[in-house]
């Protein structure tokens, strides 16, 4: 069955993770740290991101999970407060520091716009909340290329769960098989693979590297940019 629908994660796929969310997690671990710089270097570590180098753990909180996960994660620090009183704080951090930092991948507007002409029926599914995907998305003037944008409040379930696939599969009237799911995180590719998509492509733009992928994808390439020249997506 032939491709006609791409549904891609946001940070690290179509957003620049690492210009735009590695100084949103300082702001969080701080917030959650009560301004304590010192604890906010471990809170940071237990969310997946090194305070000295600001590399990520592939699959870490901070990485790919939702805004509790990352709430949880802090609240693992016996100094800190349960990730129930946390949750809301980072929330907001996280809406109002994608604004603020949001930079696309290079290229990504040229390649979804030519994707879309070319027939693609085009979502996002993101771990990230629908207020979240409004504030680091609405200023690129991409999102009415996509026919769905599912964060992990819509009401779908959040990753690795199928439940975005089945949201977008539902709005387009696409069969799973007719669907490539697109990211740069395992919980990406898992989410496609538990919805039995037709195709798993994982980009090296984000916080994985190729070895982390391998396993559950079917194309891996560099980014985004690089989709309107594979021969599987030549046409919808």
């Amino acid at each position: 069955m032939a491709i006609r629908g791409l549904l891609f994660d946001k940070d690290g796929t179509i957003i620049d993770y690492w210009r735009t969310w590695v100084p949103v997690n300082r702001q969080a671990a701080l917030f959650a740290a009560r301004g304590d710089a010192a604890l906010a270097a471990e809170l940071l570590q237990l969310g997946g991101q090194d305070p000295e180098t600001d590399r990520i753990t592939p699959g870490a909180p901070l990485a790919a999970g939702d805004f509790m996960d990352i709430a949880r994660a802090f609240a693992a620090h016996p100094s800190v407060a349960s990730a129930e009183e946390l949750v809301a704080g980072i929330a907001r951090i996280f809406v109002a520091g994608g604004a603020t930092h949001t930079t696309l991948i290079d290229g990504a507007p040229a390649a979804l716009a030519e994707l879309r002409r070319r027939g693609f029926r085009l979502g996002i599914a993101t771990n990230d909340s629908v207020a979240g995907i409004e504030a680091s998305m609405a200023q690129h003037d991409i999102l009415h290329l996509f026919e769905l944008a599912a964060g992990a409040d819509s009401g779908f379930g959040s990753k690795p769960g199928p439940g975005m696939v089945h949201a977008f599969c539902a709005a387009t009237g696409l069969a799973p098989a007719e669907v490539a799911m697109i990211g740069d995180a395992v919980h990406d590719l898992a989410m496609g693979r538990a919805a039995a998509v037709g195709l798993t492509i994982g980009v090296l733009s984000g916080t994985s590297v190729r070895e982390d992928l391998a396993a559950l994808a079917d194309l891996i390439v560099a980014d985004i940019a690089e989709l309107p020249a594979r021969p599987e997506l030549a046409s919808a």
